[in-house]
């Protein structure tokens, strides 16, 4: 079966014989430099004006120092400003658990790589959920790491406040190997012990069935209810996150959208379009509203706390729906991504339960820095011990 994940499935580099990642192979997001590949960004028209990598991204040389062998360029959604997953250029990954539904993006071919088998792993990039949505909608394991944690030189930018890098993998075993590659010098304290907290203000925002399965993982995990959010609270998130995500994407490619007049999908050159008329003297007010929202997390939360709620607000949606019925859903996942972006927290996707055959990810969200701690605890409860 064509499952389009790649849009260049030949471009291959072998990784050292030896290492924690030997044997493996991985895709990766079409964003990332690859020595003498030209990133497309998911458009034609930036495919146009972009030129070869001089070097691999640090990712990348990582991650094939480790032993990992690279086995193809992903497709993604046009400058990776969407959670769709649908691209009118490249065509659409295909979602194996229903063709008639999205990937999830932007990260969409990496996930349908890991998904289909195509390749063990797969990295990308997470800034308002690329990572967390596809894997989600997927059914495998997803990484957004704290922000800053991971280099991210050497891959297209979207907006600098929230850029990562992600991984994927189908067990949870294999995502904290790639951890320990792409983290560096990380530690974690095992002894600590970990605190499970659950917020039925956050899991208020998913779908009722979906809000069902999520509580009862919780109360199985044995995580302790807690109030500290309000609708308020999450909704001054959302906003003071997309408007500052959308000015800095507009600071970071403005100057390219209105010289090279590319074609984009039509949700997509809407954000676009949007992001333009929005004052950038204003883009110093959302950065001081986002570190008051840091710091706030900060004195919340202790580094052993790991805050356990809904990936997303539900299952895949169905591929071509209505502009404006995708931007609700959008909109309402987003509520969800953007707690881990405005803090700056590590977050891991768990495949777990389904509905009506598709797949739902509980999520985690850990302390920012204890993203290895946020990995082994669950490579503890979810991996396969012999």
């Amino acid at each position: 079966m064509n499952w389009h994940a790649f849009i260049d499935k030949n471009m291959k580099r072998e990784g050292a014989k030896a290492g924690i990642l030997a044997g493996k192979t991985f895709a990766v997001k079409d964003v990332f430099a690859v020595k003498g590949y030209t990133n497309s960004a998911g458009n034609p028209d930036w495919l146009k004006t972009a030129q070869p990598a001089d070097a691999d991204s640090p990712s990348i040389a990582k991650l094939l120092a480790a032993g990992a062998d690279l086995r193809g360029m992903a497709v993604t959604d046009e400058l990776m400003y969407s959670l769709n997953g649908e691209n009118v250029h490249y065509g659409t990954p295909v979602n194996p658990y229903g063709a008639d539904r999205v990937p999830g993006g932007s990260s969409s071919g990496s996930a349908v790589a890991v998904a289909a088998e195509l390749t063990d792993f797969a990295i990308g990039t997470d800034t308002g959920g690329s990572i967390r949505i596809p894997s989600s909608y997927c059914g495998i394991y997803g990484f957004r790491p704290s922000h800053g944690a991971v280099d991210i030189s050497g891959v297209i930018p979207l907006a600098e406040s929230f850029d990562t890098v992600g991984w994927m993998a189908r067990d949870v075993e294999l995502l904290k190997d790639i951890g320990t590659v792409l983290l560096g010098d990380q530690t974690v304290e095992e002894e600590a012990g970990e605190q499970l907290l659950i917020d039925e203000a956050l899991v208020g925002i998913a779908e009722p069935n979906v809000q069902a399965l999520v509580l009862q993982a919780a109360d199985r995990l044995g995580a302790k209810p807690i109030s500290r959010w309000t609708s308020d609270r999450i909704d001054e998130g959302f906003e003071t996150f997309r408007h500052l995500q959308a000015r800095e994407i507009w600071r970071q490619h403005g100057e390219w959208v209105q010289a090279a007049k590319p074609a984009f999908a039509a949700d997509i050159g809407a954000r676009f379009q949007w992001a333009s008329t929005l004052p950038q003297q204003e883009l110093p007010l959302y950065k001081d509203k986002q570190t008051a929202m840091k710091r706030a997390f900060a004195a919340d939360f202790a580094p052993n706390d790991i805050v356990l709620l809904p990936t997303a607000a539900g299952p895949a949606p169905k591929r071509g729906g209505s502009g404006q019925e995708l931007e609700a859903i959008r909109a309402k996942t987003m509520k969800l991504t953007s707690i881990a972006g405005l803090a700056g927290c590590p977050q891991i996707t768990i495949p777990f339960a389904s509905v009506e055959g598709l797949p739902i990810g509980l999520s985690a969200i850990g302390y920012p820095g204890q993203d290895l701690f946020l990995l082994s605890w669950a490579n503890r409860l979810f991996g396969v011990h012999t």
